[in-house]
């Protein structure tokens, strides 16, 4: 690759997206399918892949054998961990996370769409919406993941029947409006043999929409991100011990969100105190301004005591601070949540500690209802809860802010990841 061509794909931008669907519904082919359509398997990684198949007695390349790494994966024709693959177009670039559909594995499916601007839906045709797809719906809308494709997999077994590609869709869409998803678009496939995965199928010449990679390659993200409200964690101050930066104090990290310009008024949190930026530096060059998700310094005009887990913020334009916060909890541990239990917490780049006052209730994600009767949060579980810190936190609604918005509980003895939340 040339040295423009480098550039021009470090420049590129990325998609991120999430698989989501019931055991069997093909989630893990689907995937393989998209890599060997688009030419972005190696040959040795195809020739691994065309011996294990032949091994197991398959007529056909099982091309669910890319994605599915571990050993009790390949046994038993099922994801059990979160699988991450890299691909680019001339268009964009991506970074896919297939997630297991079993239930037990709901803190895996969290973990792989915690980052995605996109879920891929997968739906059998033959059984139409489930129960886990109501599950996994649910989970896309609670991480406020801002499309999904639903993909109705396995048409060539219904025929390419049109007719049952648009209940499922009638259905779907239910659903879709009782969870207040907003962006849903929807796409007839057989990931088997590549029916409108990469090139569009013949056998449904009925539907007029693009190809599951068209749709990946030309969808809007530029307005899945909170470039209105300027937000910087700050991360590390830098202070370098050399004559020639005498003076230099510059606080580094990455926008959270909005955008910064050299001379913005700025509020420090949690000091309150009012500055201004002086400049704006990236390694080897200083700029005018940084744009969400950008990694920089900042320098500011005056001298204040700023260290990792203050934030720099907008003067005009503050997120709330409280001691008390409302989440949406996503269990990871097989110990429960204990109610009055103490642990670790950390947002943005900031730690304390927390103590639960409260469980409101459990989720039931297959029913989408509330179990205020049962609210022992266990491995997997889903419920609201109340918690308080020991300093107060610098944050935005989990809908308007999707990294301020964000916390993880942790284990103060083991450092273990314990639950991700969502701040309501």
């Amino acid at each position: 690759m040339s040295e423009f061509d480098s550039e021009a794909y470090l420049n590129m931008e990325l998609l991120r997206f999430t698989t989501a669907g019931s055991v069997d519904d093909g989630k893990s082919t689907l995937i393989g399918r998209l890599l060997y359509d688009s030419k972005s398997i190696f040959e040795d990684q195809l020739e691994t892949i065309q011996r294990d198949s032949m091994r197991r007695g398959n007529e056909h390349i099982d091309l669910a054998l890319v994605t599915d790494g571990l050993r009790a994966e390949r046994e038993q024709g099922i994801t059990i961990d979160v699988a991450y693959r890299y691909f680019a177009t001339p268009k964009r670039k991506f970074i896919i996370a297939d997630t297991p559909g079993h239930i037990q594995y709901t803190r895996n499916m969290v973990t792989g769409a915690s980052t995605a601007n996109l879920a891929v839906v997968l739906i059998d045709a033959r059984l139409g919406v489930l129960e886990q797809t109501m599950r996994h719906s649910f989970i896309a809308s609670l991480l406020q993941i801002p499309h999904l494709l639903v993909c109705i997999n396995k048409m060539d077994l219904v025929d390419f029947d049109q007719i049952v590609f648009e209940k499922i869709k009638a259905d779907f869409n239910k659903v879709s409006e009782k969870l207040a998803i907003k962006d849903a678009r929807f796409i007839p496939i057989s990931a088997l043999f590549g029916d409108n995965v990469v090139h569009p199928s013949k056998n449904m010449d009925w539907f007029k929409g693009p190809t599951l990679l068209q749709l990946l390659e030309s969808i809007d993200i530029t307005s899945d991100r909170n470039t209105q409200d300027p937000r910087f964690p700050v991360q590390y101050v830098i202070r370098p011990q050399k004559p020639e930066f005498h003076d230099y104090r510059g606080y580094a990290g990455r926008t959270a969100g909005g955008n910064f310009k050299k001379g913005d008024a700025v509020t420090v949190l949690p000091s309150g105190i009012n500055t201004r930026i002086s400049s704006i530096d990236r390694y080897k060059e200083t700029g005018d301004q940084v744009h969400v998700s950008e990694s920089v310094t900042i320098q500011l005009e005056d001298n204040i005591d700023i260290s990792r887990g203050d934030m720099i913020v907008g003067s005009d334009n503050q997120p709330q601070q409280s001691q008390e916060i409302d989440l949406m909890i996503c269990w990871f541990n097989e110990k429960a949540l204990q109610l009055s239990g103490k642990y670790a917490l950390k947002h943005t780049t900031r730690e304390v500690r927390v103590v639960i006052k409260s469980i409101q209730y459990k989720m039931d994600v297959n029913t989408l209802e509330e179990n205020t009767e049962d609210k022992t949060i266990r491995m997997n579980d889903i419920g609201r809860i109340m918690i308080k810190t020991t300093k107060p936190i610098f944050f935005d609604p989990y809908t308007t802010n999707r990294i301020t918005g964000s916390v993880i509980i942790i284990d103060e003895a083991t450092n273990e990841t314990l639950g991700a939340g969502m701040i309501l």
